[in-house]
């Protein structure tokens, strides 16, 4: 398995439900926050000066667009005042224009998954109004954090 990319979100007051945990949809955004840090600033070696993240090398105009994505709860997740989301990403799918992520969302450092993630991004390039082919050296960037899909249940 390639690397993987930890990043902690802090979680907040208006992501809590009447029953004080934090609602599904919520815990979705706290994943997609996560994604973006993971695209725009997970570290790679030897990047230009000021350069930063997995899509650093995209053509200008190109951006990423969720296709899909699939989430399976695995506990409760309670809002703990100033004690942020844990969230790993790693990709799991390069194509000729798309590329999966996959992520863990804990609670708490060593504690289980309390949910489990893959998204399907889509590079667009907004002046051809079509997806952009991944470029050998995007796909060597992504493949750096390549790793095994997440296990959903049956």
């Amino acid at each position: 398995m390639g690397q993987t990319f930890t990043t902690e979100i802090q979680a907040r007051y208006r992501d809590i439900n009447l029953a004080g945990h934090v609602d599904n949809v919520e815990a979705v955004r706290v994943l997609d926050e996560a994604r973006y840090e993971f695209l725009r600033f997970a570290h790679l070696p030897g990047l230009p000066e000021g350069a930063t993240g997995l899509l650093h090398a995209v053509g200008d105009g190109v951006s990423e667009l969720v296709a899909s994505q699939a989430i399976e709860y695995h506990g409760e997740m309670r809002f703990v005042p100033y004690q942020p989301f844990l969230a790993s990403l790693w990709v799991t799918r390069v194509g000729r224009s798309s590329f999966t992520v996959a992520a863990e969302l804990r609670v708490e450092a060593g504690g289980a998954p309390a949910a489990v993630w893959e998204c399907v991004n889509v590079l667009c390039d907004h002046a051809a109004q079509s997806a952009w082919p991944i470029s050998d050296d995007v796909r060597a960037d992504l493949e750096r954090y390549l790793g095994e899909p997440v296990s959903f249940r049956s």
